[in-house]
């Protein structure tokens, strides 16, 4: 997967630079089209004319070193790149790139580029644990970057801990791994719905649910890191979405669910309806404030929408999965729901589970597919089961 490949070896300043050196060397052994920039730290460790040699590129350092005058150097690079990948990462360039800070070549080119990143962190395992450094991680992770977890055990510091640079060999391994299943969806269209509904009883009450959006959202992100073009209709929730690839549509209401869902429907390969429909809504909405009377108050609800069941009953080339989620019985009410509403699969999950309720998040939960195979995901984070649920979705829609 990196064969051929533009990889631009982004190198900071840590003793793991000599690491990176033989990163350089395996990436070209491999057939990748590889160049180096370095920060000003890095070079106290390793001459730049050691990556040159290994990449039989010249070595990029000095934002206003331009060679070129044709050429701004640091966004011809940052263009060039199909993959770049920060190695040693240290805890002050993964600072500057989640705070969007550009003071050198290296951090002004990672702005500038639309290459997936991949960051290699290596520092003490204090530096490595703080605060500052794993809200920085998650902001970037956030954003799309992929990181390698360091690996465990006698830094140069003297400590024992994590925060040694993960092996070249590994590096590329993983790098290697996420480009060839960012294929798994390249091409296809998804369809997902998210979060709860409200449904009105006058301008400051509604009815609604627990769901969080966290399921659906972990779905529509993995998708799209999969390489599909996503359309999200999502409930109120305060989740958000940042990848390109994902066009995210706001409704408040069961009907306003009903009318974006299949208002972009005919064009998707999988449908996935995670959001949690409210099912019924006041007959009467009324206009002024329902003022408090002694005694009961009876709201006459009536029926929304079967959104899941019309999708069924117009399905083409759609693969259309459902959710079920239950407290009772799930997998009786799963197989049910699977079969009246033409579903091609569901999932089914346990909400009085612990762990697997709304506004986790984690979940576990049971695929089931329209020849009854049943695949089990077993307690885990919502991204790591909406990944494996994304999987069995494409093994069902290949085996077809």
């Amino acid at each position: 997967m990196v064969n051929q490949k533009n990889i631009l070896l982004g190198v900071s300043g840590g003793i793991a630079v000599y690491k990176a050196c033989a990163l350089a060397s395996k990436l070209t052994q491999k057939g990748a089209n590889v160049k180096v920039m370095m920060t000003e730290s890095a070079t106290k460790f390793v001459s730049p004319l050691t990556f040159q040699a290994l990449s039989r590129n010249p070595v990029y350092i000095d934002t206003f070193d331009e060679k070129n005058p044709k050429k701004i150097a640091h966004i011809d690079v940052a263009d060039w790149a199909d993959i770049a990948i920060i190695a040693p990462a240290t805890a002050n360039i993964i600072g500057k790139l989640a705070n969007g800070i550009a003071d050198d070549m290296l951090s002004t080119t990672l702005l500038a580029t639309e290459a997936d990143v991949y960051i290699a962190p290596a520092m003490n395992v204090h530096m490595y644990a703080h605060p500052a450094v794993m809200q920085n991680m998650q902001q970037l992770e956030a954003w799309g970057y992929h990181f390698i977890e360091p690996g465990s055990g006698y830094l140069a510091c003297g400590y024992v801990g994590k925060g040694r640079l993960e092996e070249p060999e590994s590096i590329i391994q993983a790098v290697e791994n996420h480009q060839n299943r960012e294929q798994l969806l390249a091409g296809k269209k998804v369809l997902i719905s998210a979060g709860p509904t409200r449904e009105k009883v006058d301008p400051v009450r509604f009815f609604t649910n627990r769901s969080s959006g966290k399921m659906g959202y972990a779905l529509a992100e993995v998708a799209a890191e999969l390489g599909a073009e996503v359309t999200l209709v999502s409930g109120p929730v305060s989740e958000q979405v940042n990848h390109p690839r994902i066009k995210r549509i706001d409704v408040l209401t069961a009907e306003e669910m009903y009318e974006a869902m299949h208002a972009n429907y005919a064009n998707q390969d999988i449908v996935i309806k995670a959001a949690a429909v409210a099912d019924y809504r006041p007959k009467l909405v009324h206009d002024q404030k329902v003022k408090k009377q002694d005694g009961n108050l009876q709201i006459e609800m009536e029926r929304t929408k079967d959104i899941l069941k019309s999708l069924g009953e117009m399905k083409t080339n759609q693969f259309l999965v459902g959710f079920a989620a239950e407290t009772n019985n799930p997998m009786d009410y799963g197989k049910k729901k699977l079969l009246q509403k033409h579903l091609d699969a569901i999932v089914i999950n346990d909400v009085s589970a612990e762990g697997a309720g709304f506004e986790g998040d984690t979940n576990m939960v049971t695929y089931l597919n329209e020849a009854m195979q049943q695949d089990e995901v077993s307690l885990a984070s919502k991204r790591e089961v909406a990944t494996r649920i994304l999987e069995f979705i494409d093994r069902d829609m290949k085996d077809e």
